[in-house]
């Protein structure tokens, strides 16, 4: 089971020298006092903002691993940038504007003021072997308009390899398809997925290891009881063989909030994503994915995704380390993420070193190996399409997160139980598809 071929280009170590005369300030107090960010945009890519943060000149150099954006290509975007340089084009550019003033816009017009510019091209051939720095250390920015003599930008841009196994459903979640591996045109079956209701599942009843229930959260409250509801929704995944390697279980069912037809963010829906135990038929929970809709006119579902301890409690806080939060267009779809390279999410130790990758075929039981703060970088993304609209997903998962067959089944498990949440989450006024809609009453056995 071989990876494909990624690059994540970073870029960190973000500060700004602006040369001012100015009154004594308290310490920590950059003279200036006016917030600084910038824009950044390589080709196609949505362009990333970020706060600058403000250094006065005795300031020691920032810490490059502190990544402020990271863009990521796979091997076709590289070998298409790097032919158009061949071919007389001009090298791909990432450039970065720098502004004063609040982010944001009114009336479509921004509402900071340009500071200066900065470019630099990258040269991506070799970047899938070994790390390339394209630039590192202070640069001159801004020629007048609001720019100062002597305003100096902090940045280290480089690209790193970063491969990653890909996984595609060959069909919709809830029709039991089954997933292939993807490497360049090589399509491989490597799992088979099941839906189900789980009581209406025969082949396998979830058992679950009740020695520590914090992973329950508010199943079962009385306020869910008797009300319309989309509950029980089962995704086993298993290996070739037929033996099941990882599950998705709705622990938590899908209630509209009191007077809307509307799953909220105050009460949302629940998964547990579940790995197989040590003993014969249990299951034991590794990650808690919450789902709800959002308000507003553009409406976009909304996702939270906490990493369970081995016990079955949340590890680390009371609130569990958070590795993913973010909104989907319900329309368009999107894309999940769980990348930890800016740490803005999870612990603070995302630079942490992780266990060399292996890559194995064993499907073996494999205890999840990285703790929280192992996190670090791109960890996996899903493609998600919106309501209506036929659903296969795409998933990425970084090398370093998958030591055996059963690590990538997690993954791919989480991928369909987003997926499925687009379905749980849609207005109680619309008719699910038929694979959705039994109704039986589910028995957990708690």
């Amino acid at each position: 089971m071989d990876p494909c071929p990624f690059v994540k280009v970073l870029v960190g170590g973000l500060a700004l020298r602006v040369p001012v005369v100015s009154k004594p300030t308290r310490a920590g107090v950059h003279p200036w006092g006016i917030p600084c960010f910038c824009e950044m945009k390589l080709d196609k890519f949505s362009v990333q903002k970020t706060v600058v943060p403000l250094v006065s000149a005795d300031s020691p150099s920032p810490d490059v691993h502190n990544v402020a954006a990271s863009f990521h290509l796979e091997q076709a975007e590289i070998i298409k940038l790097s032919q158009g340089s061949c071919l007389g084009g001009s090298k791909p550019r990432l450039e970065i504007a720098i502004y004063t003033g609040r982010q944001g816009s009114t009336c479509g017009i921004g509402l900071g003021k340009m500071l200066g510019k900065f470019s630099v091209a990258l040269e991506l051939g070799g970047c899938f072997e070994k790390v390339i720095v394209f630039h590192s250390g202070w640069v001159s920015i801004g020629k007048g308009g609001d720019s100062k003599p002597g305003t100096q930008l902090h940045l280290n841009v480089r690209a790193e390899p970063d491969p990653r196994f890909v996984f595609h459903f060959d069909g919709e979640p809830e029709c039991s398809p089954q997933i292939f591996q993807i490497q360049d045109s090589i399509r491989q079956p490597i799992f088979s997925c099941k839906f189900s209701h789980e009581r209406n599942s025969r082949s396998r009843q979830l058992q679950f290891d009740h020695s520590n229930r914090s992973w329950l959260g508010s199943f079962g409250s009385s306020r869910e009881r008797d009300r319309k509801e989309r509950k029980g929704w089962l995704i086993m995944i298993h290996d070739l063989s037929g033996y099941p390697v990882a599950a998705a279980s709705m622990i938590t069912p899908f209630v509209p909030s009191s007077g809307t037809d509307k799953v909220s963010r105050s009460n949302p829906g629940a998964w547990l994503i579940l790995k197989p135990g040590n003993m014969d038929d249990s299951w034991r929970p590794w990650g808690r994915l919450e789902a709800w809709r959002e308000r507003g006119n553009n409406e976009g579902l909304g996702f939270r995704f906490e990493l369970l301890a081995e016990g079955g409690g949340l590890v680390g806080t009371n609130n569990g380390i958070l590795l993913a939060e973010s909104v989907i267009s319900s329309q368009k779809g999107g894309k999940f993420l769980i990348d930890m390279s800016t740490g803005k999410l999870g612990t603070s130790s995302v630079n942490s070193p992780v266990p060399s990758p292996q890559s194995s075929g064993d499907f073996s039981y494999n205890p999840w190996p990285f703790p929280p703060s192992a996190y670090r970088g791109f960890v996996m993304s899903s493609t998600v399409q919106g309501e209506h609209q036929s659903s296969r997903p795409v998933v990425q998962i970084a090398r370093r997160y998958v030591t055996c067959m059963q690590d990538a089944a997690l993954f791919v498990a989480l991928a369909a139980a987003v997926d499925l949440s687009m379905d749980a989450c849609q207005l109680f006024s619309r008719k699910l598809r038929k694979e959705l809609c039994k109704q039986d009453t589910v028995s957990y056995g708690f």
